[in-house]
């Protein structure tokens, strides 16, 4: 199979300036429409049908009035190529011809003024004969007169359109349609957690989750939809397999027994536990005796964890671990040693996931070798088999990169349409339309947006269409267990598959997780299973590991990078907080120099932990050597420290607490401390200066009266 993002690279290059009516250096000088479709009817054109009809409305964007905005729909030939599909969804240029005249918007548009499409066009006469089985362009193009400049188009949105038959035509019998599988991915917009301390109630960064889980939230609609669509369709259903994000499912199961929403004022009770019960009970229902495959925990980046720890493959191991959690919440058991990571498999991450127990990925096409595009393969070098996921489909309801100059966007940037390219492009590779002697694929995986966002009724409308390519034999189903119980076709290459965009976990979130995960280190190292609590250390360190696992989340690419640590450090805070030296009320007066520093040290971890107390402002107190100290675990008491006063007077001394590895522990408490006395080291040594000051005095006398009954001498 040909690599489509090589294929659209050139589409980038070769697209020229240039729009049929009105030129796009116009269209940029000049305001700006945008379109935002509410409607497209019907998604798919067959036998059938009569009309065409688009709805929507059109906004003025710029800071100019626009005169005459009118709008027709264009519809192009019919696409024979990958790269003439790849044309249509960067919103280059087509050569297509009108299927309606130029109709009137409204007879001005001010800035930010909005007013309504609606376009039906009868597919009778020679409009029915434009259209052959196929995959077609096709565009609603708003031109305008911007104010200060002529004509122009000034807004537009490009969409494929399939075509199972022409309009009033007799439907053609297909043959050797090609098997599908489609993924439909349940994972979170980015992780919500803020913080989840061992034996503590869950925080939530916010309360949005709840939203997503209810009403018409993304994720409910993700679950209410694909609950029809397999209800009603056992084609569908066969052909469906649920990833999950183990991540996902261990918050909202966390949120079922009460949670807290973390604001700049203090916590306070989160609102969705009701949500999460039926969210987590219709999920449930959903795969229940279906096909389940597991997403990496928190849709982790493997590559950027291996950039955490180099050499350490305990993070990816954590992270695509995930199976146990959906068993226990979902009660099915995911495909054996599958997983569905984002990003190119590089070689540490493969040799992690071996050391994991991952024996298969499913991965873009694009991003292996040309050779080893075909189908499921062995990875060189290593036992993983890779199964690739269709690269023109995925592009297509992802979307792609806007060709340069361009006002069209593509319809994935339509919510209510936001399937549109997903449906022609899956028309498209399952050979409607294909040219002569182009060879269409035996299978299909399908893996839309991982956090893809649309209505429930776009969700419904996708899958009940794709339940029609089924019933209409446009493709078959296969389950993902029979596709993956067939050998590996051959041995190949990851991740030379072309330039990839910039997808990568960011460089300082690495190096901040990097930080994060060695204090971490360092606490583990100083604690202690206390024999009354039998709590592992690493189970209280334990929330920060799966903090870095959410650090790492693609969820985050192209938000602040600040955002993705938070979880972190808020952890971090969490466990290193319980650990406090206790703010004296009042000032301790010391009776002599050498007398100890009475300090209250509380520990509230179900551990012990050895650590080590530091003197900070302590121009008036020195500790006397270092040491470090056991405190037991859950409680508190008084550990009186050797120490000399420098000076005597009043003075005040920062006292804190760190683990061996320097990993800090709560807050510094100020101590006010008076002192009458120095202390016996402080007085001997002033006493060894005061002698050696008068020593050298002497030495200067004594040097003095010599040379004096010397030069005396001389004169006599």
């Amino acid at each position: 199979m040909k690599r489509f993002a090589a294929t659209f690279l050139s589409v980038l290059f070769l697209a020229v300036p240039a729009l049929a009516g009105a030129s796009v250096a116009q269209a940029q000088e000049g305001a700006r429409l945008r379109i935002d479709l509410a409607g497209l009817s019907p998604r798919v054109i067959t036998t059938s049908t009569t009309t065409l009809t688009v709805t929507g409305t059109v906004t003025n964007t710029g800071d100019r009035r626009v005169a005459k905005p009118q709008v027709r729909l264009q519809v192009g030939d019919r696409a024979t190529t990958e790269r003439g599909v790849g044309d249509v969804l960067s919103g280059a240029v087509v050569k297509d011809t009108p299927l309606t005249e130029f109709a009137p918007v409204a007879e001005v548009l001010e800035p930010g003024q909005s007013a309504p499409l609606n376009i039906t066009v009868p597919l009778t006469g020679t409009r029915a004969d434009r259209f052959r089985p196929g995959v077609y362009p096709l565009l609603v193009n708003v031109n305008g007169i911007p104010e200060f400049g002529g004509p122009a188009r000034l807004g537009a949105v490009s969409m494929l359109m399939p075509v199972l038959a022409g309009p009033g035509k007799q439907s053609t019998g297909r043959s050797g349609a090609p098997s599908m599988t489609l993924l439909w991915p349940l994972t979170g917009n980015v992780p919500h957690v803020y913080a989840a301390p061992y034996g503590s109630p869950m925080v939530l960064a916010d309360d949005r989750l709840a939203a997503e889980i209810s009403g018409d939230g993304r994720l409910n609609a993700l679950v209410t939809s694909a609950a029809a669509a397999v209800r009603d369709s056992s084609n569908l259903a066969k052909s469906m397999c649920f990833a999950l994000d183990p991540d996902l499912l261990a918050t909202v199961d966390a949120m079922t027994r009460g949670y807290q929403v973390h604001t700049d004022s203090g916590n306070v009770d989160g609102k969705g536990v009701e949500a999460a019960k039926t969210w987590l009970t219709e999920v449930r229902a959903l795969v229940g005796g279906r096909c389940v495959v597991a997403l990496p925990f928190a849709d982790a980046d493997l590559d950027g964890l291996t950039r955490i720890r180099p050499g350490d493959t305990g993070l990816v191991t954590r992270a695509a671990g995930g199976a146990a959690t959906i068993q226990q919440l979902t009660d099915v058991t995911p495909q054996t040693g599958v997983l569905w990571p984002d990003g190119t498999p590089s070689a540490p991450v493969l040799a992690a996931l071996t050391e994991a127990g991952v024996r298969t990925v499913l991965t873009d096409a694009g991003k292996l070798a040309p050779a080893a595009a075909g189908g499921g393969v062995t990875v060189q070098g290593s036992t993983v088999r890779v199964q690739p996921t269709d690269s023109l489909i995925s592009a297509a309801m992802t979307g792609v990169p806007a060709a340069p100059g361009s006002v069209t966007v593509a319809a994935t940037t339509e919510r209510a349409i936001a399937s549109q390219n997903g449906l022609g492009a899956l028309a498209f590779r399952a050979g409607l339309g294909l040219a002569a002697g182009q060879q269409r694929p035996d299978h299909l995986l399908v893996a839309p947006p991982r956090r893809w966002d649309a209505s429930a009724e776009e969700f419904t409308t996708y899958l009940q269409q794709v339940g029609e390519f089924l019933n209409a034999g446009l493709v078959t189903a296969t389950s993902l267990p029979t596709l993956l119980a067939a050998s590996p076709e051959a041995s190949g290459s990851v991740g030379d598959g072309g330039p990839q965009a910039a997808t990568g976990v960011d460089a300082g979130v690495v190096s901040t997780l990097a930080g994060l995960d060695d204090q971490a280190t360092g606490l583990a190292s100083a604690m202690q299973l206390d024999p009354t609590k039998r709590v592992k250390p690493d189970a209280v360190v334990e929330p920060v590991r799966l903090a870095e696992l959410r650090g790492a989340s693609t969820a985050w690419r192209g938000l602040p990078a600040d955002a993705a640590t938070t979880n972190a450090q808020a952890e971090l805070a969490a466990i290193s907080g319980r650990v406090t030296v206790s703010q004296p009320k009042q000032t301790i007066a010391l009776a002599s120099g050498n007398s100890p520093l009475p300090v209250y040290v509380s520990n509230d971890l179900p551990v012990g932990i050895n650590a080590r107390f530091t003197l900070n402002n302590n121009t008036g107190l020195r500790l006397e050597g270092a040491k470090d100290w056991y405190f037991p675990a859950s409680g508190g008491k008084n550990y009186f420290l050797p120490v000399e006063a420098l000076r005597a007077g009043r003075f005040s001394v920062d006292v804190s607490l760190s683990t061996p590895t320097d990993t800090p522990l709560g807050s510094s408490a100020r101590f006010e401390l008076t002192s009458t006395e120095y202390g016996a080291i402080t007085i001997i040594a002033t006493v060894a200066a005061g002698v050696a000051l008068l020593l050298l005095a002497s030495r200067r006398i004594y040097r003095r009266v010599k040379d004096a009954r010397a030069g005396r001498d001389v004169v006599g």
